[in-house]
């Protein structure tokens, strides 16, 4: 693929939320839902991926709300369902009317949240390490609570987020080059998104609800979808803990898990190869 293959345009959808959104390939659709850190956005989290997918499939990689090209209002009360719900609408512009999901950390929330409420708009899901599982269960870990604070305390800067990418998204520290962290970083100081950080702790008189409504293993729905699953997880992942791989298929009557070793938070970066391939094969049914 070159880039003269992919477009890029911003729609609005639900009245008032934009979305920034890139499309290439041909074929079944599959939508690649980016991760939740500080500057993340669809391109850059799905860099080594997104030519070796569109081969193969018609790819749509969307900035989520909060992020990138798109809206920075994001609905805390519901943070799942707000971004399941844009995700939907933009399916509905674009005319989809079932996608393949690929999601990951909150964009695998995002993907099993839209899965959840509206099993027929899904083909298969791919959740790499995604956030929600298990979260009331015990204490966040010490990458999410970093994640967390990015934009507490004094605020945010170029050494936390180095920090946290260094330390907690990769399983070797030194891969990441310079140039994508000065990147990452440009991004996360929007002013828009500095005023209204899209991944926060919950607050207020509804915090604990929202808490609970943030983690899919108390949702009894998990049991009785149907939709085929690949679960991937980095065995050294330290933002969500790889023990929720099997708190899934434990849950998803049709999920198998894979856990790739010497990986951390961002398998699809780290292990592109290894991802892209098991992607392909699970999408398109040589793996079954």
């Amino acid at each position: 693929m070159t880039p003269t293959d992919q477009t890029s345009q911003t729609v609005t959808v639900n009245g008032d939320t934009e979305i920034f959104y890139t499309d290439v390939g041909v074929g079944d659709p599959v939508i690649l839902l980016h991760g939740g850190g500080p500057g993340a956005s669809g391109l850059s989290n799905y860099s080594r991926n997104i030519d070796a997918l569109a081969e193969h499939f018609r790819v749509i990689v969307p900035d989520m709300p909060g992020y990138g090209g798109s809206s920075k209002n994001l609905a805390q009360g519901d943070p799942f369902g707000a971004l399941a719900d844009a995700i939907r609408a933009l399916l509905d512009h674009l005319d989809i009317t079932s996608a393949h999901l690929v999601g990951n950390s909150y964009g695998g929330a995002c993907a099993l949240r839209l899965a959840l409420d509206t099993p027929h708009r899904v083909g298969k899901l791919v959740l790499m390490g995604p956030g929600g599982v298990g979260t009331t269960r015990g204490a966040p870990t010490k990458g999410l609570n970093t994640l967390l604070s990015y934009y507490g305390d004094s605020g945010p800067s170029r050494e936390k987020l180095e920090g946290f990418i260094r330390n907690y998204l990769v399983y070797d520290a030194e891969s990441v080059p310079a140039s994508a962290i000065d990147e990452r970083y440009q991004a996360s100081i929007d002013p828009e998104v500095i005023a209204n950080p899209p991944l926060r702790r919950p607050s207020g008189l509804g915090a604990l609800k929202t808490l609970w409504s943030m983690d899919f293993t108390r949702d009894d729905r998990l049991q009785t979808l149907q939709t085929r699953t690949l679960v991937l997880w980095g065995e050294n992942d330290k933002v969500n803990r790889p023990a929720g791989g099997q708190m899934l298929i434990d849950r998803m009557p049709n999920a198998d898990l894979f856990l790739a070793a010497r990986t951390g938070h961002w398998m699809q970066w780290e292990r592109a190869d290894l991802f892209n391939r098991l992607v392909t094969d699970f999408l398109d049914g040589t793996y079954e």
